[in-house]
């Protein structure tokens, strides 16, 4: 299926690129008006952008119905402050019934009954369940379309950081394992980062991965070998020798695993691949 974006609504093009482009972080705002008055709202266009200076960007769209703007890009506006709480699967309900519109000046804190912690340098609050805030300057806000769905796009600049105990290790570090996240799907769709959804891979960043291109042909082009397992192959420095290899077959299990023909082989470096034994299914793979 190929879609010409013209030929399609903002609506229709939106239900794609939500349930394409997921899962998305979550951020919480928190913003007051130039009369002190506080909102509180979650937007899933979101994520981090910058390390030096740190910024993180969230885009509220402009109303589906009537174009209008939201209370936290009008409040941005008034006063360049947010504080950007993360949520966890223990406040997720109470995040959602935030994106109620209600009227100018209601207090979602009350509404959803989330704690108001007063920030240090900023005027909005933050949200005193959240395992993670941001306080936040925001730098500048771009406005991308002047439509209905239209993004306005928020950089703000991190000024200061929350983190409750519970989430922190000994040596003042964030331990993501304990945060409990949630991220946002398409519909009414959410993903929860619980610990049998997380996987391990090998970051290719302190070495120079051979690539898929530096494997055998005889690898490269398995039946039985996956992008994914090739992908993990391709990220070793280097392949083992010739002496690496004959030691390795003297292995009685290696022998008997030899004798089983290629395809008996590469499942079973397949397994080890799974793993994580990844140069020992290398060391498996490589005799022809």
């Amino acid at each position: 299926m190929t879609l010409d974006v013209s030929q399609l609504s903002p609506r229709e093009i939106y239900g794609f690129l939500a349930g394409a482009v997921a899962p998305r972080p979550i951020c919480f705002a928190a913003t007051v008006d130039a009369q002190g008055r506080v909102n509180l709202s979650p937007y899933s266009f979101f994520n981090v952008v910058s390390g030096d200076p740190p910024m993180l960007a969230f885009a509220p769209l402009l109303s589906g119905r009537d174009g209008s703007a939201k209370d936290t890009l009008n409040n941005v506006r008034e006063v360049p402050e947010v504080v950007i709480n993360i949520v966890n699967h223990a406040i997720v309900e109470q995040m959602s019934l935030t994106s109620t519109a209600y009227p100018p000046g209601v207090n979602e804190f009350e509404k959803a009954a989330l704690t108001q912690v007063p920030s240090d340098l900023v005027k909005p609050p933050r949200v005193g369940e959240a395992p993670v805030a941001f306080e936040c300057i925001v730098e500048q806000v771009l406005a991308l379309g002047d439509g209905p769905m239209a993004g306005n796009l928020i950089l703000a600049r991190v000024v200061r950081i929350h983190v409750h105990d519970v989430h922190a290790t000994a040596a003042g570090e964030l331990d993501p394992s304990q945060l409990d996240l949630v991220g946002r799907m398409g519909g009414n769709d959410y993903i929860r980062a619980i610990p049998a959804a997380l996987f391990e891979i090998p970051k290719p960043v302190r070495g120079l991965g051979i690539g898929i291109d530096g494997l055998p042909a005889h690898i490269r082009n398995s039946t039985i070998l996956t992008g994914n397992n090739l992908g993990r192959l391709g990220n070793v420095e280097r392949l083992p020798t010739e002496e690496e290899i004959a030691a390795f077959q003297q292995r009685p299990d290696i022998k008997t695993a030899l004798r089983g023909g290629r395809e008996a082989r590469h499942r079973l470096a397949q397994t080890y691949l799974e793993r994580g034994e990844t140069e020992t299914a290398l060391l498996l793979l490589l005799p022809r």
